[in-house]
């Protein structure tokens, strides 16, 4: 027998007697459902990807799969009833039950045979033997199971080798699958996600079967796929899980806009680089210095305007003008589409895209502390993050111009800290409102007010007046003055 030992993939070969590993069950719930079966004479067994982590040594789940052959709900009524849990989950139309013990979800499922119709992933569904539902699960090393019973208690059962695909770091489907990924599109995702989370490879065969039932995965729902997408992205190196969606062909149908990055135009001899491969770099970097999944989609989208912007000038070469601008828009028709949140999430994915070229310029220029002010105003608190993208955006080859970029951006950080503590602005709201200026100068809503309120922010910004009520109040009432009211 083998497990993986932890960040190495090293396999070491272990001898157990019977291939028993009741060490692996070191959750307390594992001997009350033991005792459970053999009360009532059932087999169960835990499954899936509690028992995978186990043999990888990943951090112990949180969620636990027990099979049951016979009725999944009743038994999970019964388990719940003995361990004095009072609320539990029931799916009727699944045939299965979850409740939650202590901090662990435990789900229960009666061991099944299921059929699929070719529009739907939703299969038909009748009572089967544990090696019926382990047959039906998506991969070889999901289909692993050990016993609960008292007799056989921490047997492993594995009748699709699915330990040695593990040594192996293989993914595979336990049946053909070309009629596994046709059966349940979602499995394509998946495979693809496991791969990325766990550093494997898919399967020659399998991957082709991908590729040829790339266009099922439009029964999908958008919520299964950025559940996927989500998942992928917050893997340690993202761009495993990325590529594998473009090479498949996935990609091009779940998500048009990433897709249309990829490729090299070259006009006049110059070329420009292939944006996909840059994004996905920027992801991965930015994967190294933040588990914020909405700064990761920021990282992925911040170049998605890019062919919509694409023009070559002569003597200029390859430009994508206001790309961060038309970014910024794109974003509501993407999250609306794959049934991202629309909320603040969001609205922070447009920003950080709409400003991620503002510190750039700043990079390439001479920093003045009004330019500084300026982003901090529009930044506000997201500003450290913007800063974590932007230096996530230096993709180049040549490390000396990386290394001078991210010295660049240091100083900038430096400057930021220095004109913040001196100007208070972050998240910056004029000293004076609105209704202040019209009680002062006894007028109504109108244009004046607002060019009053403006000004007020402009001389503050440019650092000539400080960001201070009393002085503003000065200000004002010398604007007035100027402008005759």
């Amino acid at each position: 027998m083998f497990f993986i030992k932890q960040n190495k993939l090293e396999i070491v070969q272990v001898a157990k007697k019977n291939n028993n590993i009741s060490k692996f069950l070191t959750a307390k719930i594992f001997e009350i459902i033991s005792d459970l079966s053999m009360e009532i004479d059932t087999e169960v067994y835990v499954i899936g990807g509690y028992v995978r982590d186990k043999f990888l040594q990943r951090e112990e789940k949180k969620d636990i799969d027990i099979v049951v052959k016979g009725n999944g709900i009743e038994f999970a009524r019964q388990l719940a009833k003995k361990v004095g849990v009072k609320k539990i989950s029931v799916f009727k139309t699944y045939g299965t039950a979850m409740f939650k013990y202590e901090d662990t979800e435990i789900e229960f499922v009666g061991a099944r045979k299921e059929s699929y119709q070719p529009d739907s992933r939703n299969p038909v569904v009748e009572e089967g033997s544990i090696e019926d539902d382990q047959k039906r699960r998506d991969f070889t090393i999901n289909a692993l199971a050990i016993s609960l019973n008292k007799r056989t208690y921490g047997q492993l059962s594995d009748p699709f080798n699915g330990l040695e695909d593990m040594k192996n770091r293989l993914i595979k489907t336990p049946l053909d699958p070309d009629i596994t990924f046709s059966d349940d599109p979602l499995r394509m995702l998946r495979a693809i996600r496991f791969a990325a989370q766990l550093d494997f490879v898919i399967d020659t065969k399998c991957f082709k079967a991908i590729k040829k039932n790339k266009e099922r995965i439009r029964i999908i729902t958008a919520e299964r796929i950025h559940t996927e997408l989500n998942k992928i992205l917050m893997t340690k190196t993202p761009s495993i899980g990325l590529k594998l969606l473009f090479d498949s062909g996935l990609l091009e149908i779940i998500f048009p806009e990433l897709y249309d990055l990829a490729g090299v135009s070259t006009q006049n001899s110059v070329s420009h680089k292939d944006n996909f491969m840059h994004t996905i770099q920027v992801v991965d970097n930015i994967a190294q210095k933040t588990d914020d999944l909405w700064l990761r989609w920021a990282a992925l989208l911040h170049d998605i305007a890019k062919p919509r912007t694409k023009k070559f000038v002569e003597g200029i070469g390859w430009t994508f003008y206001s790309h961060n601008y038309y970014g910024e828009k794109m974003i509501p028709q993407i999250f609306t589409r794959l049934k991202l949140p629309l909320n603040e999430k969001m609205k922070f994915v447009q920003k950080i895209v709409g400003l991620h070229m503002r510190p750039i310029a700043l990079v390439e220029e001479i920093v003045t502390d009004s330019a500084v002010r300026r982003l901090l105003v529009d930044a506000g608190d997201d500003i450290d993050s913007l800063l974590t993208l932007c230096e996530a955006d230096i993709t180049s080859k040549n490390e000396k111009k990386v290394n001078q970029y991210l010295q660049n951006f240091e100083n900038i950080r430096k400057r930021i800290i220095e004109v913040e503590e001196r100007d208070s602005l972050r998240n910056f709201q004029p000293p004076i409102s609105g209704d202040e200026i019209m009680k002062y100068f006894k007028l109504g809503p109108c244009k004046r007010v607002g060019d009053i309120k403006n000004a007020i922010k402009e001389a503050i910004l440019e650092g000539e007046i400080p960001n201070d009520k009393d002085k503003a109040w000065e200000y004002m009432i010398k604007i007035g003055k100027d402008i005759g009211i």
